[in-house]
Formats: structure tokens, sequence, C-alpha cells
């Protein structure tokens, strides 16, 4: 059966007490004088840090990860007509009021669980060395959730303790400087050891610290005003001040990243499918991609990925009377719209047709690389299945010919190993984990709970690209290349590294945030308009809305809009971009 984890299933015997989760006001959930005491409550709450990550599935097209696939230039944003917050997101507008708080709070909520722990984990009974493991796992939480909303809007309020008094922006520099110092403490303190149930490590602080200081130091190198984030001047900083006096320096990163590549263990799997849910055992053999190939899911029956770094688990949970963020609500949400029979579009389940692929992303694709195995790995060219067709949805907009593979609801083939009678069933983790519905049971075979396959945030290719652009040479380049069976280059290039990490890391939530860093954003996100596109089944084009996405972007930097809440109580101002009618999204 699927593992229920730590960090996604202890939350539900212990309870935080809740905090006003919509501003930054009354953030104290519990008293740190007394609490924790024991290693019980310290693993209690820790598990509450963890659940933030779940708790985000529940409404995910209000998270930055959504955003971040959406608004790239590698998947516009789709679903249907009464979808538009989908379609503002990739046009970098906004829908309705409020259109994202619900991250906001959630991230907040998740933030002030880790500063309790972080505040209390002294008086804890337990011993100092799980005391240092909890610190570190709570320190890089903590700079996660502050790197997707620093991500998301810019210059949020910097909160490090728990407190009743409301926090205003400070600082972005500090800000930034926070979230790279908890990474660096996270790394230096977590002992040089592998983790494989759940838990982050020693290791993935040290890659996200390299995430972390790419975007910080490119995307800043010119200032933080929007003309100079919006500048096409890329010269990335190479020391940064942290908070507590120190300096980091790009040579003190490259380390870390060393550190991760030649001791954390993690290591990059042999068949770059194999990484993808699609490759099953309850799937593969019925696929006509990948059956006869002795292709095997690197996660079946709960296996350990070696590639991966940092994941969000889910399980069998899930259900209306908890929480459906127990289950994979990305994929719910990029499953394939239309409602047509699962024969139709075998082995991708269906779901609400976020982030269609771009088709320039296919044709530069196909145009640089034309033999890399990971077009089609990643791609499903809906014109060489022959059994797709337009479904019983007819309000489908930005639709493409293409479909991303990695992140999608994967079907499979009735084994009758279940009690469950129909000829397809919705998500393979009904027959491979036996899953029937959540707690209250009954549910079985259905496409908006069941998807429970992990979702893989940070990867050991990503690693191996970030060490190669830190130290410009082509050693993780040609790793990463080697594993889609491609020539190794030559020599380094800052345009060979942009491009060999568009192609291995496509529609995994990474390319907004490296167009923006290296300023090429605006550019790259033009080349979205006139192409080919489906509304409603006409053959069409993508249209400029508000003035195109270039025009878009250089108003915002691509930050979303500060939550309107949050302006009104006084703790941020609106940033910019976002005060005018050029900002609304009306529809198609």
């Amino acid at each position: 059966m699927k593992k229920i984890y730590l960090l996604a299933a202890a939350i539900i015997t212990f309870g935080l007490a809740s905090c006003d989760i919509n501003s930054v006001e009354n953030m104290a959930e519990l008293s740190t004088e007394n609490f924790p005491v024991s290693e019980e409550d310290g693993t209690a709450v820790l598990a509450g840090i963890y659940e933030n990550l779940n708790a985000t599935h529940a409404n995910p097209q209000e998270s930055f990860l959504y955003y971040a696939c959406l608004a790239s230039d590698d998947q516009l944003g789709g679903g249907g007509t009464n979808d538009k917050l989908m379609q503002a997101e990739d046009l970098l507008c906004n829908y309705n009021a409020d259109m994202t708080n619900n991250f906001w709070a959630q991230r907040y909520e998740g933030l002030n669980r880790a500063n309790t722990l972080i505040q209390a984990l002294p008086n804890t009974a337990m011993s100092d060395a799980l005391k240092t493991q909890y610190l570190g796992e709570a320190l890089f939480l903590r700079a996660y959730y502050y790197y997707e909303l620093a991500s998301f809007y810019g210059n949020v309020p910097l909160l490090t303790e728990p407190s009743g008094e409301m926090v205003t922006q400070g600082d972005v520099n500090v800000l930034w400087g926070q979230i790279l110092q908890d990474l660096r403490d996270a790394a230096n303190m977590m002992p040089a050891v592998r983790k494989t149930d759940g838990h982050v490590d020693k290791y993935t602080a040290e890659a996200m610290l390299g995430r972390a200081w790419l975007f910080y130091t490119g995307f800043y190198c010119n200032g933080s005003d929007i003309a100079s984030l919006t500048s096409s001047n890329y010269n990335p900083l190479t020391s940064v001040s942290l908070p507590d006096g120190t300096t980091l320096s790009k040579q003190d990163v490259i380390s870390y990243i060393d550190d991760c590549v030649n001791n954390s263990g993690y290591k990059l799997v042999s068949d770059f499918r194999n990484l993808w849910a699609y490759t099953n055992r309850c799937t593969v053999e019925d696929y006509d991609y990948t059956k006869g190939q002795d292709l095997k899911w690197v996660e079946d029956d709960n296996a350990v990925n070696p590639e991966a770094l940092f994941s969000i688990k889910f399980n069998k949970l899930a259900s209306w009377s908890t929480t459906i963020g127990y289950s994979n609500g990305i994929a719910l949400h990029f499953g394939v719209r239309g409602g047509q029979q699962y024969a139709n579009t075998f082995p991708f389940g269906q779901g609400w047709g976020a982030g269609p692929v771009a088709p320039n992303l296919v044709a530069d694709w196909k145009s640089a690389e034309p033999n890399d195995i990971r077009i089609n790995a990643t791609v499903q060219d809906w014109t060489t299945q022959p059994s797709y067709t337009y479904g019983g949805w007819s309000d489908f907009v930005q639709e493409t010919d293409y479909y991303g593979k990695k992140w999608s609801p994967i079907s499979c083939k009735n084994d009758g190993s279940t009690s469950l009678t129909d000829e397809y069933i919705c998500c393979f983790e009904d027959i491979m984990y036996g899953n029937t519905g959540g707690l209250s049971g009954g549910y079985g075979n259905n496409m908006q709970l069941d998807n429970i396959h992990d979702l893989v945030l940070i990867r050991f290719a990503d690693v191996l690209l970030m060490q190669s652009e830190l130290k410009e040479d082509v050693a993780g380049i040609n790793k990463v290349r080697a594993r889609a069976g491609l020539d190794p280059i030559s020599s380094y290039s800052l345009t060979a590294l942009q491009n060999e990490r568009r192609w291995e890391l496509a529609c995994e939530g990474v390319r907004w945030n490296d167009i923006r860093r290296w300023h090429i954003a605006a550019e790259a996100l033009a080349r979205q308009q006139n192409q080919p596109i489906y509304y409603c089944g006409n053959p069409t084009t993508n249209q400029a809305h508000n003035g195109g996405y270039a025009a878009r972007y250089n108003a915002t930097a691509g930050f979303q809009k500060m939550p309107e809440s949050q302006v009104a109580i006084g703790s941020v101002n609106q940033n910019e971009g976002w005060t005018t009618a050029e900002a609304e999204y009306t529809g198609w």
C-alpha cells in the first residue's frame, strides 16, 4: 500500500491551533515557553510544517508552482472558458479579488509553524542530534516557503519568530539574505546522510541553496526596481551579505553543490522515461510508447527515486471530509480536458486542462535537438494518436496539439485485482496501492482524489546543471546529455546551458525563474503570441491580451498582484503594474 509519511499524516492526529490566516497579524499559534516539551511534540510540529506542502493542493491554481508553469514561455494557460484564472496567470494578469490569497495565507501558516519549532527546539526533551536534524529541516522549509513567496510576490514581510504583531515589508535584499542564510545553515548542521523517508537532508539544502542563489544573484544583479529587474543586462552577483553579518560567495555555493554531486548518493536514473509515472507497472505494457522496452517507473510500489532530492508526498487519506490536499492537485489540474473516453487519451487521465504545452517549445526543441528522446518522453503529440478526439466539453481555451506528460494523471487498464468494474481505471494508484477513496471510503476510481504519485520538486539532473552553470564547465551538462543519448558538447556557453535546462526540466516549474534571472523573459514570452492553438475546438492563434506578454512582464517583472486583503491591512504595498485596467483579464 502507499506509505503514509510523517510529513503528510501526523498532522491529522495533532492539530495546531489556527491563526488568522487572512493576514500576517496574530501569527503566534503556540507558546514556545512550554511547548514543545517532548520528542513527540516536536515531531508533530515538524509534521505540521511539512503538511503545508500538501495544504496548497486544495487550491493548486493559486500556488507559485502552478503559476510558474503557466506563466513561463513553455506552457499556456488552458482550462475552459470559465477558468479565467488559468488564462490570467499565463497572460500575467489578474482575475477576481484576492486571486491568490489562499496561497499567501497557507504559506504564512507554514512559516509560523517553522518559526514556532525553531524557537521551541532548545526546550524540547530530545537528543541533541535529533534537535539539530529537526532544526535543519525547519530552516530548510522556512527558506523554501519564503523562496516561493518572494519569487511570487517580490518583497513580502519577513517573520523569523512567532509574533502577534503585524509585520510590514522591509528590505528585499535582507529577505533573500535570510533565505540563503537558512539554507546554508541547514546544509551545515544536518548530518551527511541521505534521507529516504520523505524528510529533507543536508544535500537537499545544498541543492536548494544553489537554486535560490542563482535566482537572487541573477534576477537582482542590476537592482530591485522594475527597470533593473526587467533590464536585458545579465551580470550576476558574486557575493551576498547575510543577516548574521557573514558573506556568502559564489565559490561557497560551488562548494556546496560539489558536495551534493560528489557525496550525496543521489544519482541520475539510467533511463529518463523511468522518472515519469506513465512507466508504472500497471500501465507500461499497455502504452504503445513504452511497451516492450524494459521500462520501469523508479517509484513502483513505493520504491525510492534515486534522483529525487525533494518531493511532495501524497497518500490515500484524501477525502472531501478532511482535505483534498493529500492528493496530487497539480496532476488533477494538468489532466486532459474534455470528458472523453479514457481509451482515447490512454494512459493520460482526465482533469481540468491547465498548462497545455506551447508550440514554440516543441518547435525550438525539434530544431535544436531532433534526436533528443526527451521530446517524446515529455510531450504527447495528439496528432500522432488517432484515438484522441476533441471531447464532450467544447469550451477548451488555448488547447494545443501538445500535452505535458511529466505531471499528468496516469490511468491503467483494469486487471481485476480490485472490486472496481470499470474497463479503465482513472489513476493507476487505485490498482498499485488498492486505493478506494479517502478516510470515509467508498470513492474509488475518483479522478479528483486518487492521484497520489509524488510531485518531485528538485531532481539530481538539476543539481548537475547548476554545477555546470556555476563553474562554467561542461561536466554536468554532458552527464545529463549522455543520459538522453546525445553527444557531449566540447565547450561551455551560457546558451548551451540555457538550452539544456530548458529541455531537461521542461514543464517542471523551473523555466519561469530561469528566464527571469537570465533577463530574457520578455523576449521569450513574446514568442508565445501567434502560436497555433484551438479555442472551443476551432483553430486560431494565441492572441495578445492586455498589451501582450512582453508588456505585462515589463510592467510587473513577473511578480503577481499582492492579495488585496494584505494591502488593505497595511502589511504590504501593491506591486507595480497591477493598479490599472490593463492588469485585469476579462476573458478570451
